[in-house]
């Protein structure tokens, strides 16, 4: 597998992937945290024209997943509650990563290529997402507390410094 920028036609791609990876999360008990539409095709275009959209692929450089990788400040992270960041340096988010199921390890390449750019992490998960959580730990991130994203729901932040 490689890891590239992802390209404004491999929208419908990219957009399938989602849909799978938002029927897995409704099958494994996360039923809440993409709702409403989110991510939708915009929020994804908007990564992609703004070069945080990445996408995982094959020999044939079909993308399997997907997911944004952003260095500054990520707004939602300003504000943490009921702990603190690691530190103030700075940092790269990763966010909304999913895959199609078809490859394992996803979560482990996009680390491995986002600490490549950055050896200081930031990610956020829901709390119904168990399966995130545990490949976030699993992965050596410490629990800083609790964000808010954009529409008021929170999530658990992580950080990893390398």
């Amino acid at each position: 597998m490689n890891i590239r920028p992802a390209a404004a036609l491999e929208i419908d791609i990219i957009m399938d992937i989602y849909d799978h990876a938002k029927r897995y999360m409704n099958e494994t008990g996360n039923s809440t945290q993409w709702i409403d539409g989110y991510p939708c095709q915009s929020n994804i275009m908007n990564d992609i024209y703004n070069g945080h959209c990445f996408v995982g692929v094959d020999d044939s450089n079909i993308p399997h997943f997907v997911f944004a990788f952003i260095i500054g400040e990520e707004p939602t992270y300003s504000s943490i509650k009921h702990g603190e960041w690691q530190n103030s340096d700075k940092y790269g988010t990763i966010h909304r990563l999913a895959s199609d199921g078809m490859v394992h390890g996803v979560f482990k390449m996009c680390l491995e290529f986002c600490l490549a750019l950055i050896s200081n992490i930031r990610i956020d998960t829901h709390a119904d997402n168990l399966i995130m959580q545990h490949l976030i730990k699993k992965n050596q991130f410490k629990r800083c507390g609790i964000i808010y994203v954009a529409n008021g729901s929170e999530r658990i932040a992580y950080q990893l410094k390398k």
